[in-house]
């Protein structure tokens, strides 16, 4: 078996005047002493390079992540591109397809029952100058 001891807590001294005024002077002489401490060069120096080297720190952060963001638009506005140019292509093909002349010439003769006239068909209208039917009207 083992033993158990049962410790009385210690007792806080009572809170006087005369306590609390010691406290408030020990805590004012030990901010003291840090502040002046504080107050070196080199502790001054070591300070000053360790708020740059954290806003060094901060500044790497945020050009990573904006980089990767700018990174992500990039890939989209190129998927972006390649589907334009492939629907460009597509279009140009298109066009290609419905301008053939033997297109054409099919869709006029099934849908709008044209035929090509024959030499009987024909008629040839002579070339007038304007200038001179206008004068010849005078």
């Amino acid at each position: 078996m083992s033993a158990v001891t049962i410790e009385k807590p210690p007792k806080t001294p009572a809170l006087t005047r005369d306590n609390v005024r010691t406290r408030v002077s020990d805590a004012l002489k030990l901010s003291a002493r840090i502040f002046h401490t504080l107050a070196e060069p080199r502790v001054v120096v070591t300070l000053g390079l360790a708020a740059l080297l954290i806003g060094s720190a901060i500044g790497v952060a945020v050009s990573a992540h904006q980089n990767r963001e700018l990174y992500n638009t990039l890939s989209e506005l190129q998927a972006q591109r390649d589907a334009y140019q492939r629907q460009w292509s597509q279009l140009l093909l298109e066009q290609s397809a419905l301008s053939a002349h033997g297109r054409i010439e099919r869709k006029a003769v099934d849908d709008l029952n044209m035929i090509v006239p024959g030499q009987e068909h024909i008629v040839l209208v002579p070339h007038t100058n304007t200038g001179q039917a206008v004068a010849a009207g005078r």
